[in-house]
């Protein structure tokens, strides 16, 4: 815009001055003309131009300058205005370019900001979790220092004791050893009166129900369960086969002969039918006669009892009361149908059987024992009245 103003005012300034440069030769060219009359001339004198011709003369002069004037000024106007819409122009795409560089600025300022605090967040979490590990570590090593300089000289029964109950507990729940458990536990119960503590009372009289009621658990000899299966196992080739499978015969009822003389007929088909009994007798049985085993068959017959009964050696270690009555049931239903019953062998085998199904494997044990519970609640509060926290050491107050 200044430069414009500028172009405006050379323009005025040059016009007065274009129109002086154009005007001057008129006038000197008329003074030319005119004849000096102060001063001798040998020459002829010339003639005089017309004043007419002189202004029409000056007038087209100026009207020359007057439109040089205005061209100069119009071609300075559109130079003037050409360079102000370039500037305007580029003035714009300056501003495009600093938008978009704000922009880009504040997306690249809030992106660093997220990153920023993601990064923070993390830290403060890490530190969060070193606090309440080093504060752990902190109490840990409280309770082992207290532990080793309030530790008292009868305290190792205590903790014995207490690995002895975790033991009776691991013996019951895992092997189901009562036997084993109730060793435990009175070993336990021994210790602890060794330390002639009137506060554990408690303690002992729980671990005494916990003894009790082991004792009052059915025992199960599992052993001799799986070994008596196992021996019927073994015998089980030496059992004969029956010769065949006869249905039962219908039963038949024995005639009598009447005493009515009207009767002689069926007297007669009576009398002479009970004596051809002595000679022939045949008897109607309803149902199809099994014929023995074939070889295969005895073979298969084997296998399936012994799959049998390996089912119920396995449900007795499982305690699957269900799986072991069914497999030793159909097992006897197998031998009762296919071997020979009458032989000394078939009968112990199934006298066994029966004898093993009436078994019982399958017994409630407790889920835990109360003395565990209370025993480790003992020796925590024990440990714990010899702790001293950090913030009572720093403020004796």
């Amino acid at each position: 815009m200044t430069d414009k103003k500028t172009n405006k005012d050379n323009a005025a300034n040059n016009a007065p001055n274009a129109a002086q440069a154009a005007s001057a030769p008129a006038a000197n060219k008329g003074k030319t003309d005119k004849p000096a009359s102060s001063t001798p001339s040998a020459a002829p004198q010339q003639p005089q131009t017309p004043p007419a011709q002189a202004e029409q003369k000056g007038s087209k002069t100026g009207l020359v300058a007057i439109a040089l004037v205005i061209a100069l000024g119009g071609g300075l106007y559109y130079h003037g205005h050409q360079q102000s819409l370039a500037q305007n122009a580029q003035m714009a795409a300056m501003q495009n370019e600093i938008s978009s560089l704000q922009s880009s600025l504040q997306a690249a300022v809030k992106t660093s900001q997220q990153e920023t605090l993601k990064q923070v967040n993390g830290a403060l979490q890490e530190a969060e979790v070193a606090q309440t590990q080093q504060d752990k570590s902190i109490t840990s090593l409280q309770m082992a220092l207290a532990e080793v300089k309030g530790r008292r000289p009868n305290d190792w029964l205590l903790a014995e004791a207490d690995y002895l109950v975790k033991m009776a507990g691991r013996k019951l729940n895992l092997e189901h050893d009562t036997v084993s458990a109730i060793v435990l536990l009175e070993s336990a119960d021994h210790r602890i009166a060794e330390l002639n503590d009137p506060s554990l009372t408690p303690l002992r009289r729980a671990m005494r129900s916990d003894i009790t009621t082991l004792k009052g658990i059915p025992r199960i000899d599992r052993d001799v369960i799986v070994l008596s299966l196992d021996s019927l196992q073994e015998k089980i080739p030496t059992l004969p086969l029956a010769n065949a499978i006869i249905p039962d015969a219908q039963a038949v009822e024995k005639a009598e002969v009447s005493t009515s003389v009207d009767d002689w007929k069926t007297n007669l088909m009576t009398s002479l039918k009970s004596f051809s009994e002595h000679f022939v007798t045949y008897r109607t049985r309803d149902g199809s006669v099994i014929p023995l085993l074939s070889p295969k068959q005895d073979f298969y017959l084997q296998e399936n009892i012994k799959w049998k009964l390996t089912t119920a050696i396995t449900a007795v270690y499982r305690e699957q009361q269900e799986v072991y009555s069914s497999s030793l049931t159909l097992a006897k239903e197998w031998a009762e149908q296919f071997y020979n019953m009458d032989d000394p062998k078939v009968q112990a085998f199934i006298t066994t059987l029966d004898e093993l199904s009436q078994q019982t494997i399958d017994v409630d044990y407790p889920n835990k024992l109360k003395s565990a519970e209370l025993l480790t609640d003992t020796i925590r509060d024990r440990l714990r009245q010899q702790v001293t926290p950090l913030n009572a050491e720093e403020n004796p107050a």
